[in-house]
């Protein structure tokens, strides 16, 4: 009788344990928006810092809009993501860094974030490298000035 009261008290401990390890992640979200604060397509908040493990819901407050990382804006071994147009995305960042997100039908017109997993404070030297139209650009150096 004691061992079954004794795995049934350690049972209890260990969904306890997993319940409150679970308790520290985090779900943030993102507005896709045709217009916001900071003016037309954009997301908000357009720079976010979050631990590793947390989540980031994006949610398509207005239609139109998707979410993706930019190829070579991704922290090395990190996975790629990407939303259907008009769908929410919801993405568990594990790997430490800087993520590039951008709204592929609204590129150019600057719709871009950026993601910062961990306690990264410089953006590494190539993040801005690439074809990265004028407007975008502006926005990520903007953003990157919050590190």
């Amino acid at each position: 009788m004691k061992r079954t009261a004794m795995t049934a008290t350690a049972t209890a401990l260990v969904l306890m344990l997993g319940l409150a390890g679970a308790g520290y992640a985090e779900t943030h979200q993102v507005q896709m928006l045709n217009r916001g604060e900071a003016g037309p397509m954009v997301f908000e908040p357009a720079f976010l810092r979050v631990a590793p493990g947390d989540t980031v819901h994006f949610v398509a407050t207005d239609r139109g809009h998707n979410a993706e990382s930019v190829d070579g804006m991704i922290p090395a071994g990190a996975e790629a993501f990407t939303s259907r147009v008009g769908q929410e995305l919801e993405v568990t960042l594990d790997t430490e860094g800087l993520y590039g997100v951008r709204c592929t039908p609204h590129y150019a017109m600057g719709m871009v974030m950026t993601i910062v997993v961990g306690e990264a404070s410089t953006a590494p030297e190539d993040f801005l490298a690439g074809r990265i139209p004028p407007r975008a650009r502006e926005r990520f150096e903007a953003q990157l000035g919050n590190l």
